[in-house]
């Protein structure tokens, strides 16, 4: 076994997080892909965290315009991205109101 050369660089270790976006680059990076998958543009990203390989976003979009704009229906969408900025995965989790809010169960 031959021992290694002293003379010889050594690589420094990277960090898989030194790729990684910030947050405000990750919700970009959410809105425009959604919006290019699905053809409509997002409302809002109403949540932004930190997963364990990237960001996790839920993305509004309006699905249905309607007069009211009250009566307009909305959709929350997970989307998933990677440490680098790249969707993953986008799952549509709820349809609402944009009149209606939240009630505490």
């Amino acid at each position: 076994m031959a021992s290694a050369d002293p003379d010889r660089p050594r690589r420094k270790p990277t960090s898989r997080r030194a790729k990684s976006v910030d947050a405000a680059s990750a919700m970009r990076a959410a809105s425009a892909q959604l919006a290019t998958l699905l053809g409509r543009p997002p409302e809002s990203v109403s949540s932004l965290k930190p997963a364990d390989e990237g960001w996790e976003a839920q993305v509004e979009v309006v699905e249905l315009e309607r007069i009211p704009d009250t009566t307009s229906v909305l959709a929350s969408y997970k989307v998933v991205l990677d440490e680098e900025g790249a969707l993953i995965s986008f799952e549509r989790t709820r349809r609402y109101n944009r009149g209606m809010t939240d009630r505490p169960f």
